[in-house]
C-alpha cells in the first residue's frame, strides 16, 4: 500500500506503519514493545508492514538510557536446529525493533560453556538469554549471576528464584496430548522421553504417566524409550518401541525431531501413518509441517518466546541501570494442541 502523504525519502514513522497495516498507532506500539495482549494474526500483520516499509524505531526516543543501545548475549547448545531457528527469529525480530544488538555464542560441554560465557562478558553484553537446555544450568546461571549480569531463562520447566523466565506449561501440554490420544481410542501408547538434563522432559513424562493412570492404564516399562531431543536418538527409540509385540498403536514423542524420526522408522517398516501407527510430537517447529503426513503436535510459541525474552531482558537491564531491584518475572505463554494428519483412531484388528 503506497504512502501517498509521505514525501519520497522521508523517514518511515509509526503512523505510516499503522496506515499500512490498517491498525491504530497504539497497536503498532504494542507490537513493537511485545505487549502480551496482541493476537498472533494482528502481530504478524504489523510486523509484515514494518518489514515492507523498512521501519526503524526512533532510537533516541526508545534507547534504554542516554548511554546507548543494549547488547544482549545468547548462549545456546540446543541440538534441535528447527527449534533454534524459530527461537532466533523471534530474538532478532524484537532486538531489531528495540534497536538492540545481539551477540550469539555456541557451546557444548562445561569447558566450552565457560569459554563462551567469558567471550560474551568480554564483549560487554548487558544481559544473557539462555534457551534450553542451558536455561536449567545452575552452573552457567550462577557464573552469570556472580557478575551481576541479568539472565532470562527460556523454556525452563522449573524457573529458578531470582531469574526471569518465559515458558509454557509443559505438564499441561503433554497431558492434553495424552488425553487426546486416549480419546481417539489408543491404549498401547509408546512414549519417547527427552534429554533428562532439561526440566520439561520430566514434566512431559510425568504428565504422560498421570494421564494414563487417570484412564486406568498401566504403562509397561518397555513402552518408554529414552531419546535426547535429536532425530538420531529418535530413530533408536522408535525402533525399540516398534519392535515390541504387540507394538504400540501410537507413539508420543517429547519433541518434533524425535517424532519425525519415529515416522521415518515406521515408513521403513512398511507401516502407514496414521492407519497403522499414530505419531505425535511437541513444539510445532517447522519440521512438523515439512514431513508427510503433517504432524499432530503441541504448539509452543517459540518465536514469540524469543521476542518476549528480549522484552523481559530489556526491562531487567533498565532496572539494573536505574539501580532498581530485579523484576524476576515468570511469564507463562499459551500452548495449543494442533491436530494434523499423523493421528487417527487405532485400526481394529
Amino acid at each position: 500500500m503506497p504512502q501517498r502523504n509521505r514525501p519520497t525519502g522521508a523517514a518511515v514513522t509509526i503512523l505510516d506503519v499503522a496506515r499500512h497495516a490498517g491498525v491504530s498507532p497504539m497497536t503498532v506500539s504494542r507490537v513493537i514493545n511485545d505487549h502480551p495482549y496482541v493476537g498472533d494474526t494482528m502481530r504478524e500483520r504489523v510486523l509484515a508492514s514494518v518489514k515492507t516499509l523498512g521501519y526503524r524505531p526512533n532510537l533516541a526516543g526508545r534507547s534504554l538510557r542516554t548511554s546507548g543501545t543494549a547488547r544482549i548475549g545468547v548462549l545456546y547448545s540446543n541440538p534441535s536446529a528447527a527449534y533454534l531457528n524459530q527461537f532466533m527469529l523471534g530474538i532478532l525480530e524484537q532486538s531489531s525493533l528495540s534497536g538492540s544488538q545481539v551477540l550469539i555464542e555456541k557451546c557444548s560441554g562445561i569447558r566450552s560453556q565457560r569459554a563462551a560465557t567469558g567471550r560474551l562478558l568480554e564483549a560487554g553484553v548487558d544481559g544473557v538469554i539462555l534457551p534450553p537446555p542451558l536455561c536449567d544450568s545452575r552452573r552457567t546461571i550462577g557464573e552469570l549471576d556472580a557478575t551481576r549480569i541479568p539472565v532470562v531463562a527460556v523454556a525452563t520447566g522449573a524457573p529458578m528464584e531470582g531469574v526471569t523466565s518465559v515458558r509454557i506449561d509443559d505438564y499441561q501440554g503433554a497431558r492434553a496430548m495424552t488425553r487426546y490420544l486416549l480419546q481417539l481410542g489408543h491404549r498401547r501408547i509408546g512414549f519417547i522421553k527427552g534429554d533428562p538434563k532439561h526440566t520439561p522432559t520430566t514434566l512431559r513424562a510425568a504428565a504422560f504417566f498421570d494421564a494414563m493412570a487417570e484412564a486406568g492404564i498401566e504403562v509397561p516399562p518397555d513402552h518408554v524409550a529414552q531419546g535426547m531431543f535429536t532425530y538420531r536418538t529418535g530413530l533408536a527409540a522408535a525402533a525399540q518401541l516398534l519392535a515390541l509385540r504387540p507394538r504400540p498403536t501410537a507413539i508420543f514423542s517429547s519433541n518434533d525431531d524425535m517424532a519425525a524420526a519415529a515416522m521415518s522408522v515406521a515408513h521403513g517398516m512398511g507401516l502407514h501413518v496414521p492407519d497403522d501407527l499414530t505419531v505425535t510430537g511437541f513444539d510445532d517447529t517447522p519440521v512438523a509441517t515439512t514431513i508427510w503426513p503433517e504432524l499432530t503436535t503441541v504448539h509452543q510459541p517459540v518465536a514469540a518466546m524469543g521476542r518476549s525474552a528480549v522484552t523481559l531482558m530489556l526491562d531487567e537491564i533498565r532496572r539494573k541501570r536505574d539501580g532498581r531491584p530485579k523484576a524476576n518475572t515468570h511469564q507463562v505463554m499459551k500452548f495449543t494442541l494442533v491436530k494434523r494428519q499423523s493421528s487417527s483412531p487405532p485400526r481394529r484388528r
